[in-house]
């Protein structure tokens, strides 16, 4: 059975949540439509004619891509035009295209991580360069019956409630008494109809981020007993995780800028890249951001960064930059092409643990606009 295309945008989702997106930011459904079967979706950095075409190639109706192809409102459709070609040939073939863009960049684990993994930026202390996206926390309160404590409580951890910093699967528990009288029409789990019960009950406290609130509730109440559920989910005055663009942080394996630069050749796939700085300036701690980096020059200096792994610097930004006493390297735009195979391994799994039949590819044409001579 193929995956509905709600059911693809879903897990893609689950990696990438709208949310996460910068103001104004064009992502989501794109052009045609979700409430269909998907035997096949394309993974690409960029939708061109000939990632369209490619499309077509393989049977996909479904291209999940990284940059938008429509940035503002849109007066007209002329088909005459490179634009309006394209879209009347992604209607032509049924083809729908989703935009996961800098939610995506955000996402823990996407496109800023794996960059920052290619780049040898060790995990463990990795932080972000701009915070975009705080997660907001809850406190769930529920009570429940001594029998399916355990249970209960297990349920709710096995969403990703109760964490605090680098702990995980804390809770508060309290003993106690609950009381109830069932009504007429009611089926009670304990107790009979129009009879006070008094039942041992453990009251269970933990943390849950609003980004999976109300998973966490739905387990929650499928392993609870009860026909109806005593509890309580309430704001808290906390600070939840941070998500944001870019990311920096310690490399496993010191250099100098000149041998980084050459190393990202090869990893990246890109004929050349352009250095900021000295190439025998030891480089110890870098950032990196996937896209235009111009801006976050100064945020990996305030980060302590050694050199900003970046695409389309500009002159006098890099100018700033040796003033400034950081380093460049611009690898271009394109080594976010990244998330082709990234996103598609993800799907993959997930479509797969689903017992779907849906195909997920990678595009293989590679979509940087400029030549190298």
């Amino acid at each position: 059975m193929f995956a509905n295309g709600q059911t693809v945008i879903q897990y893609m989702e689950q990696l990438a949540p709208k949310h996460y997106a910068v103001e104004n930011d064009r992502i989501g459904l794109q052009l045609g439509t979700l409430s269909k079967p998907i035997p096949k979706a394309l993974i690409a950095l960029d939708v061109t004619d000939e990632v369209v075409d490619e499309a077509i190639a393989v049977g996909a109706n479904l291209i999940i891509a990284h940059h938008a192809i429509i940035f503002r409102p849109i007066a007209k459709i002329d088909t005459n035009t490179p634009a309006g070609k394209l879209y009347e040939k992604l209607i032509k073939n049924d083809i729908a295209v989703y935009i996961s863009h800098t939610n995506l960049d955000v996402a823990d684990g996407g496109i800023n991580d794996w960059l920052a993994d290619q780049v040898g930026i060790e995990e463990k202390g990795r932080v972000c360069l701009e915070e975009v996206h705080t997660d907001k926390l809850y406190k769930l309160v529920v009570f429940v019956p001594e029998s399916h404590h355990e249970a209960v409580l297990e349920a709710i951890w096995r969403t990703g409630a109760g964490e605090i910093g680098n702990y995980d699967n804390c809770s508060f528990n309290i003993k106690g008494t609950g009381t109830f009288k069932p009504g007429e029409g009611t089926s009670p789990f304990i107790g009979s109809q129009g009879k006070l019960e008094k039942v041992d009950e453990v009251r269970i406290e933990t943390i849950v981020p609003h980004s999976i609130h109300r998973k966490t509730v739905q387990a929650m109440l499928k392993a609870h007993p009860y026909e109806e559920v005593a509890y309580d989910l309430y704001a808290v005055d906390l600070k939840g995780r941070t998500f944001g663009l870019g990311r920096s942080g310690k490399l496993k394996q010191p250099s100098t800028l000149g041998e980084l630069a050459e190393g990202l050749k090869k990893t990246f796939d890109v004929p050349m890249l352009r250095v900021v700085g000295p190439l025998d300036k030891n480089i110890r701690k870098a950032a990196v951001l996937g896209g235009s980096g111009a801006k976050y020059v100064r945020y990996a200096a305030f980060a302590g960064a050694d050199v900003l792994v970046t695409g389309d610097i500009d002159y006098h930004t890099a100018h700033d930059a040796l003033a400034a006493g950081i380093s460049i390297i611009d690898a271009g735009h394109n080594i976010e092409k990244v998330m082709k195979v990234k996103v598609a391994e993800w799907l993959i799994e997930k479509l797969e643990e689903g017992k779907y039949d849906t195909e997920v590819v990678s595009s293989s044409l590679n979509t940087e606009p400029f030549t190298f001579i």
